[in-house]
């Protein structure tokens, strides 16, 4: 489902004219069922030939077989990596886990385009992104587990901590992005967030400030169509890209499962943020094949037919496709990649496994500066449940 389908509103009975009807307005043109978007590599793993696509196309005219293959294997293993997280997760090992599932070709061919000098804001599912700029995953887990608080130093990778405040992250890089201004830097400054958080106030608020002081910052929203349970069209009654145009700055949606697209369009982006132009928004179109998180059920909200018809949409599929089509990779690749891959998963779970658990008491810390009473008492509750389990006998146990 798209955007674009909204229902045609009744003609309103005119106040004058003796209770005759007003005019009905015309009927909207049919519209495609497939949003119209800046795509390089269809679904069948071809290369797009369109005239709109030329000033994109040409920031991946010079890629070669081998950086190909290195997307390739960026997108199978941060999808190993997220597999993995989702069973630990099943297997009480993670509180929570966002998977990623589906929105690889986004943040694997966004996170490429930056520059080690940029600064990336993300939320909470940049996972891709993370892998692109140098954070172990394991560091991700140790938050999700809860024995660290982002794990990283968000100077080290220029990546900063995960959000989960919807939307906030994106004030934080405006305000980033400005300083950068400020201070003559030639970096920018790229933010994350979803199609649910764009109906926040704060990312309303970053779009006015980032256009009033041209900041260099780029905006990417990863539509993948539901917020949780809210379809994006009882959001919104026009494209997510082109609420860009309000605010006097450029907006592009870009397929989603296609990284070459997501690659270049976002390296246009930055460049132009770089030269002093200004931020733009980046919308890209693509879909959460699975939950919106491990406490969440799709199935309850949604139909399956419209997840096996974007699977038929696979980004890894697509530029695996791509790779053999052009002979830039045989069986061997594709073998060690394997092998890699699986190598990934057991490093990560055991690392996860080795973890300690999470201190229950912590979440009592730093709720006031001075403590509180009704904090106490929480706590003191807290302790004796937690307690009332080691009383209790072991399973088949009399006491």
């Amino acid at each position: 489902m798209t955007v674009e389908s909204t229902a045609a509103r009744k003609p309103r009975r005119s106040s004058t004219g003796g209770g005759k009807r007003a005019s009905a307005r015309k009927p909207a043109p049919q519209k495609s069922n497939e949003p119209e978007l800046i795509q390089l590599l269809n679904p069948e793993g071809k290369r797009v030939e369109d005239a709109k696509n030329a000033v994109y196309d040409a920031y991946v005219a010079d890629i070669t077989a081998e950086e190909l293959r290195g997307l390739y294997r960026d997108m199978v293993l941060t999808r190993r990596f997220d597999a993995e997280a989702t069973a630990l997760q099943r297997q009480g090992e993670l509180g929570l886990w966002a998977s990623l599932l589906g929105q690889e070709a986004a943040q694997i061919g966004s996170g490429r385009a930056t520059r080690d000098d940029d600064y990336v804001f993300p939320t909470y599912r940049e996972h891709g992104v993370a892998w692109c700029r140098g954070v172990d995953p394991t560091n991700l887990l140790g938050m999700f587990r809860g024995v660290n608080n982002g794990g990283w130093d968000p100077n080290s990778n220029n990546f900063h901590l995960y959000t989960i405040v919807i939307g906030s992250q994106t004030l934080h890089a405006t305000g980033y992005a400005m300083g950068v201004a400020k201070d003559g830097a030639d970096s920018a400054v790229i933010a994350y967030f979803g199609d649910g958080a764009s109906s926040q106030g704060d990312v309303a608020e970053s779009f006015t400030f980032s256009a009033v002081y041209n900041a260099p910052v780029v905006f990417f929203c990863q539509n993948n169509q539901w917020a949780i349970s809210e379809p994006t069209e009882k959001q919104t009654r026009v494209p997510l890209y082109q609420r860009a145009q309000g605010f006097g700055f450029p907006g592009v949606r870009v397929d989603g499962n296609d990284v070459l697209a997501c690659l270049a369009v976002t390296k246009w982006a930055l460049e132009r943020a770089r030269n002093g132009e200004g931020p733009a928004l980046i919308e890209a179109f693509t879909y959460r094949m699975g939950a919106h998180t491990t406490s969440d059920d799709p199935t309850k909200y949604r139909n399956d037919d419209e997840r096996v018809a974007w699977e038929a949409k696979d980004p890894i599929l697509r530029l695996r496709a791509y790779l053999e089509s052009e002979g830039h990779a045989d069986e061997g690749f594709f073998a060690e990649l394997d092998d890699e891959s699986e190598a990934l998963g057991k490093r990560v779970r055991e690392v996860v496994r080795a973890m300690p658990d999470p201190d229950l008491m912590a979440i009592f810390e730093n709720v006031y500066a001075d403590g509180h009473a009704l904090v106490d008492e929480e706590r003191a509750q807290f302790a004796a449940y937690q307690a009332s389990f080691a009383d209790a006998p072991a399973a088949g146990e009399v006491k």
